[in-house]
Order: C-alpha cells, then sequence, then structure tokens
C-alpha cells in the first residue's frame, strides 16, 4: 500500500478520475521539479530536483501509476512541453546528453514505488535505500547515453560523480519525509 492508495476513493467511478489526477500532479510535481536547473560549466548534466521528484512519485503513487505518471512527463516534453530542466523541451533534448537519465526516470520510479508497495517507505533505513536504489538505476541508465557524448573516460566525472553528494542529500530529504507521514497517517486514524 501506497501514500495514494490511503486516499483511493471508494467508489469505482471515481477510481479513475483521481488516478487522471495523480498522474497529472505527478507530471506537473516532475516538471516543477526540473525548472529551476543550475548548469555546470564541465558538465552538459544540470543540478536539478528531478531526481527527487521522480523518486517521491514514484514512492506516493506505487510503480504502476508512477511509471505511466513519469512516461507521461517525457511524452510531454518530447511533444514540446517546457517540462525538461530548465524548461527545456522537444524530442531533440530527449534524445541528448541527459536523454539516458530522463528515460532511467521510468524504471526508477517504477522501483521506488515497488518498494514503497512493499513497506519500504515506513522506515528510515529501507525508505533511504529505497531512495538510493532508484538513484542507481537512473545512472545505470543515463552514464552510457552520456558516453556517447562526453566519452567513457570522462563520463564519470561529468555525469556522476559531482552528483552523488547532492543525490544523497536528496534522497535523505525524501527519507525523512516518509516514515512521518506513515506515521502521521497512523494517528488519524
Amino acid at each position: 500500500m501506497t501514500y495514494t492508495d490511503v486516499f483511493r476513493p471508494k467508489v469505482k467511478p471515481y477510481n479513475l478520475l483521481y488516478d487522471l489526477l495523480c498522474l497529472v500532479g505527478g507530471t506537473l510535481f516532475i516538471a516543477l521539479a526540473a525548472r529551476f536547473a543550475i548548469s555546470l560549466p564541465f558538465s552538459p548534466v544540470p543540478i536539478t530536483g528531478q531526481t527527487l521528484a521522480v523518486l517521491l512519485t514514484g514512492v506516493l503513487l506505487g510503480s504502476r501509476r508512477a511509471g505511466w505518471c513519469v512516461l507521461t512527463y517525457l511524452v510531454e516534453g518530447s511533444a514540446g512541453l517546457p517540462v525538461f530542466a530548465g524548461g527545456k523541451a522537444g524530442i531533440v533534448y530527449l534524445l541528448g546528453p541527459t536523454g539516458g537519465y530522463l528515460l532511467g526516470f521510468v524504471p526508477a520510479a517504477m522501483l521506488a514505488g515497488w518498494l514503497a508497495e512493499k513497506g519500504w517507505d515506513r522506515r528510515f533505513g529501507t525508505a533511504f535505500a529505497a531512495m538510493v536504489l532508484g538513484n542507481v538505476v537512473i545512472y545505470i541508465c543515463g552514464l552510457p547515453w552520456l558516453a556517447c557524448f562526453v566519452g567513457t573516460e570522462r563520463v564519470l566525472v561529468v555525469g556522476c560523480l559531482p552528483f552523488i553528494p547532492g543525490d544523497l542529500m536528496k534522497a535523505l530529504l525524501a527519507t525523512m519525509m516518509l516514515p512521518i507521514g506513515w506515521r502521521l497517517l497512523k494517528q488519524l486514524e
């Protein structure tokens, strides 16, 4: 069970509307997190809050809904909506140096969602592990793609190592929020 499941309407006709609202809300959350991008002079990969938003979306929505949400986000950006880092858009951006990371958002969100469905988001240690594993998936997808643009000898320096401290901080931030949220929900019962 995920946060989204807790609030899911019991009446069937409203389930589809609820899922659509969650999907739209998730894509807006990711787009907002991507809006504020910091460019690095040595890397084509900007610093954004996208990874945090993608992984939180996964945990909050669950694997299936999160997968659809991130796919929708990628389609929005590919179609020209300014949802990628710094308000960029277009299929060319998706096929550029950061395209592997963007495509990696889908399995990362699904993994984080699946782990949340298994209860990993209820305790600090497992919630942190879920966030870190999601980040690893993003790197696994992004680094080989980026290497096509910067070369294998530079890929870790421009696409991984400078981002690890920030990704760990984002994972820690998400980790602190998730178990507290479950405790608050328990108190409301």
